[in-house]
């Protein structure tokens, strides 16, 4: 089984989603927060800046609020499925920030469901589809 986790955490590491690609800075998160939100969905909601690095990569910050996803396991799928599909998207050097903005399940009902992650997706797709639009445009 040890051979079996290290070559787990070998892959994960090669697709894994390094310091690098990720905001974790607060003074970051605010430059992006202080511009106007680029693109809504019924539950997200996006902030996009331009990248000022010179070594400019698309770097992500994701921010789900605990009054809006009560349960911490709904918290980490939003932010494990939000980094996946950032991760597979090529996007153009810019910072964006992914925040929950509409409550996306309650403590009454499961943490997470098939159903909650595929409509995370579809709207996670739509927001960043949405950028490679914009910026090229």
């Amino acid at each position: 089984m040890t051979g079996d986790r290290s070559e787990i955490s070998s892959q994960s590491s090669a697709l894994g989603f390094p310091r690098d690609r990720r905001i974790v800075k607060t003074d970051e998160f605010s430059s992006v927060f202080r511009l106007r939100p680029v693109y809504r969905t019924a539950h997200f909601v996006l902030y996009t800046r331009v990248n000022p690095l010179p070594d400019a990569k698309a770097r992500l910050g994701v921010v789900a609020a605990k009054r809006l996803a009560p349960r911490a396991a709904t918290r980490n799928t939003v932010k494990r499925v939000t980094r996946e599909l950032f991760r597979l998207t090529s996007l153009p050097p810019i910072d964006c920030i992914v925040r929950l903005s509409k409550p996306v399940n309650t403590k009454a009902g499961p943490a997470t469901t098939a159903r909650l992650k595929r409509e995370l997706r579809s709207e996670l797709l739509q927001l960043f589809a949405s950028q490679r639009v914009v910026t090229k445009a």
